[in-house]
């Protein structure tokens, strides 16, 4: 079985490279590119994000045919694909950070910027926060609820169809921080910097 940690040069991707090679071993090949013809190939997708909404979106936009592969792989062909932050993020309609961006348009919603009540919560959100999961996604087998994950974050993703939504963290007010749709799935925090119980959500992901 082939994964694919899609590069289309977000940030530092490299805590994902590595904890996915950690945890596949030889249950399946990890490739990490930015090849069309690989990434159709794939059995499995992980679009990492770090930095804007924006910049996330235009680098995917740089590599000619992306969003088209990307798209014929989770909405067509529904293989199943993993977005970590911006890359939950870029599933929705819309994004407000920096300008007015259009997203992915997977999962109907939009990506704004938490409402940090006047400065009472600070942003970014950085650190360590309790999971409330609200669905039996298949992310989460052998997860406890209120496990605690690792985020970095300033805006959260607001779906119209509250049915995807698999797990909440509160901060400033219930923020989405994992999603599920069909072949589909999103996670706001960053398993690969979340210990242990972050290295299980890959494997669960691998085994899907």
């Amino acid at each position: 079985m082939k994964v694919t940690i899609v590069d289309y040069s977000s940030g530092n991707i490299s805590s994902v490279i590595n904890s996915f090679k950690e945890v596949a071993q030889n249950k399946a090949t990890i490739e990490v590119t930015s090849d069309l013809n690989k990434i159709k190939s794939s059995d499995k997708i992980v679009l990492p994000g770090q930095g804007s909404f924006k910049s996330c979106v235009d680098a995917l936009k740089k590599i000619n045919g992306l969003t088209d592969t990307l798209n014929e792989f989770a909405i067509n062909d529904k293989k199943p694909l993993l977005g970590i932050c911006v890359g939950l993020q870029m599933f929705a309609d819309v994004g407000y950070e920096e300008t007015e961006t259009k997203g992915l348009g997977w999962i109907p919603g939009k990506v704004s910027k938490i409402n940090n009540q006047n400065g009472k919560f600070k942003l970014p959100h950085i650190g360590w926060n309790e999971i409330n999961i609200v669905k039996d996604s298949k992310i989460f087998n052998n997860i406890e609820d209120k496990s605690h994950m690792y985020f970095v974050h300033s805006y959260e993703f607001i779906p119209e169809d509250k049915s995807i939504i698999a797990a909440t963290t509160d901060y400033s007010s219930k923020v989405v921080c994992a999603a599920e749709k069909e072949n589909i799935f999103g996670t706001q925090f960053h398993p690969e910097k979340s210990d242990k119980i972050g290295l299980r959500i890959i494997e669960n992901f691998i085994a899907l």
